[in-house]
């Protein structure tokens, strides 16, 4: 009796122990993610505005906010321009230089190697701001390098060409993800079964089809869905264009930005951030179910 009752308060204080221990999490948690997640759909069924009436005062106006967004033409560019910089840039450019940088960089000399994953690195870990200034001074129209570089003076780059600036401008900037990922599913390539498919005549796309691709579909998948989340939500280009030229850029985080905070509209914004939410939820589910598919195939 005695020892079945030591057991239990020893299980009671291991059950103390452990709840002292994950409480500030939970605490972390609720601070930072669950109270401002619930604040905002909170703002968004409401005119909560910066300034006026209505930031001392807001009112609820139910799905007001949702159904003006989905009717604003401005919203629908807005969410265009957001899905073809992830398509550019993270799914097509991050995922391509990714793999062929890490499919170029097999059987380089370590040396080389070091250097070029290095480089691809220090463009993924500097400050932003940093980069967007870089980048500034690249596109530059008086006297920009790749001006110079192309002997194109008084071209505007950001002006003439803003969608394709800074789809380039991310995909130079994220590709070292991509690259890190890649480079450890190609060396859990068996060599043997790429020894074997040479042996047998493939080529370089067979090899690439037949051997590497399916060991390294399910890293595809992954290497894709994170980029795009990252991407769908990422303000940096508004640090190159402010979302301009007229609207050209101007992604649904900027877009966002300039109506919650400098047109004071927290309401209509947050509404729209959380269809934001409900969008990446949408494409989070899309890429987990392909993931189940290959792994049940």
């Amino acid at each position: 009796m005695t020892a079945v009752r030591g057991a239990s308060d020893a299980a009671g204080l291991g059950r103390t122990r452990a709840v002292a221990f994950i409480t500030p999490g939970f605490l972390l948690i609720g601070a930072f993610l669950v109270f401002p997640a619930l604040w905002t759909l909170y703002l968004g069924i409401t005119d909560y505005r910066l300034t006026g009436v209505a930031a001392a005062q807001p009112k609820v106006v139910g799905l007001q906010n949702y159904t003006d967004a989905l009717s604003d033409p401005a919203f629908r560019n807005s969410l265009v321009l957001t899905l073809a910089f992830v398509f550019g840039s993270a799914i097509v450019g991050q995922t391509v230089m990714g793999f062929l940088i890490a499919w170029s960089m097999r059987s380089v000399p370590k040396l080389v190697k070091g250097v070029v994953e290095t480089l691809v690195l220090l463009a993924w870990i500097l400050p932003s701001s940093i980069v967007a200034f870089l980048w500034v001074a690249f596109l530059n129209r008086d006297g920009g390098t790749l001006s110079a570089l192309l002997h194109t003076p008084q071209t505007a780059w950001l002006l003439e060409y803003p969608m394709a600036s800074i789809v380039v401008f991310n995909t130079w900037r994220g590709t070292a993800f991509s690259m890190l990922l890649f480079s450890a599913a190609l060396g859990a390539v068996p060599p043997s079964q790429l020894e074997t498919a040479r042996l047998a005549g493939a080529g370089a796309w067979e090899q690439f089809r037949d051997v590497v691709f399916p060991h390294i579909r399910g890293h595809v998948l992954t290497n894709t869905l994170l980029i795009s989340l990252w991407t769908f939500n990422d303000f940096s280009p508004y640090l190159l264009t402010a979302g301009g030229p007229n609207h050209a850029t101007e992604t649904l985080p900027v877009f966002i930005y300039q109506r919650a905070i400098y047109g004071g509209e927290l309401g209509y914004g947050s509404a729209i951030s959380l269809i934001m939410l409900v969008i990446n939820l949408v494409i989070a589910l899309c890429y987990i179910r392909l993931l189940r598919e290959r792994a049940t195939s």
